[in-house]
């Protein structure tokens, strides 16, 4: 564990079963996070203030969220096969997705003004206009289960395939590499863009933090539990490392570029953390399935 102090402070954003899951920063700065088991948008001002936008349809399974080009927030709706999109304000819509039972899961702004999403179920990467027009395209591998997805350093599509340890390249035409990781069942979930010009990622089968420069090659960074099942990982613009999610420990971790590995325990092992993101504040803010959005302030010594 890190000697660092921190300061936690958490925000109940509904009953134990809401479960808060993906968490993101909106271009009103505030944070909005996506409640998976109820059906809802959540968004929360660093003043306090909790709105929550219920959806049209309370079985539709919201999870990963990210802002969009059109000023507003984006997100998958895993359960009913669609992509929604919900104003500052609150006003949510919707849109299908051709391929019935692919499952959207990780969605991000591209650097062409539209959205890439992937499709756990589908073998695919989608693109979805801001006006609701989708393209997908295949890729070279069956039961992968592509994961999450970021914007990489050579402004393509970068994704984690979960179930064939491996993470993708997608080129903006569609273009696919693919990167096998060094350990077998390592079962990749979360990747960002790091401040290093590589991508990091989790891998939740490995107890491991990798590290995968624009040319493939990666390294890999065991925890010290290596059973704490990693889950998502956000990048820090300020400390300059990465923060990662141990959703099956209570635990977040932060790494730095050189992958020294600091931890911090949320006192609640139950919490089962989740998405998180750096505020517009410097603190980190969790999504804690569990029913709340956990603030994390780091007071280096």
């Amino acid at each position: 564990m890190s000697d660092v102090p921190v300061t936690l402070t958490r925000t109940a954003v509904g009953d134990d079963g809401c479960g808060p899951y993906a968490i993101t920063v909106g271009p009103d700065d505030a944070l909005w996070c996506t409640l998976v088991h109820a059906g809802q948008v959540a968004r929360l001002t660093l003043g306090g203030r909790l709105d929550r936008f219920p959806l049209d349809y309370p079985s539709c399974g919201p999870s990963v969220i990210t802002p969009g080009p059109d000023g507003a927030l984006w997100f998958t709706r895993f359960q009913d096969g669609r992509i929604g999109r919900i104003t500052v304000d609150g006003r949510a819509t919707s849109f299908p997705v051709p391929r019935t039972g692919g499952g959207p899961f990780g969605i991000v702004a591209g650097p062409d003004g539209a959205l890439w999403f992937t499709q756990l179920h589908g073998d695919r990467i989608g693109r979805i206009t801001v006006d609701g027009q989708v393209t997908e395209f295949p890729l070279p591998v069956s039961g992968a289960f592509p994961s999450a997805i970021t914007v990489g350093p050579d402004n393509a599509l970068w994704f984690t395939l979960n179930q064939a340890d491996a993470v993708g390249r997608m080129s903006l035409d569609g273009d696919v590499a693919i990167h096998p990781l060094p350990t077998q069942q390592a079962a990749p979930v979360g990747i960002t863009c790091g401040t290093d010009g590589a991508l990091w990622f989790v891998e939740i089968g490995a107890g491991q933090i990798g590290r995968m420069g624009p040319d493939g090659h990666t390294d890999e960074f065991p925890l010290p539990d290596r059973g704490s099942r990693p889950h998502a990982i956000a990048a820090d613009p300020v400390r300059g490392g990465c923060w990662f999610t141990e959703w099956g420990a209570g635990r977040v971790g932060f790494i730095t570029p050189t992958g020294k590995i600091s931890e911090y325990d949320l006192q609640d092992p139950g919490s089962e953390p989740h998405g998180l993101v750096v505020g517009p504040d410097g603190a980190v803010h969790v999504a804690l399935e569990t029913g709340a959005i956990l603030r994390l302030e780091p007071h280096p010594g």
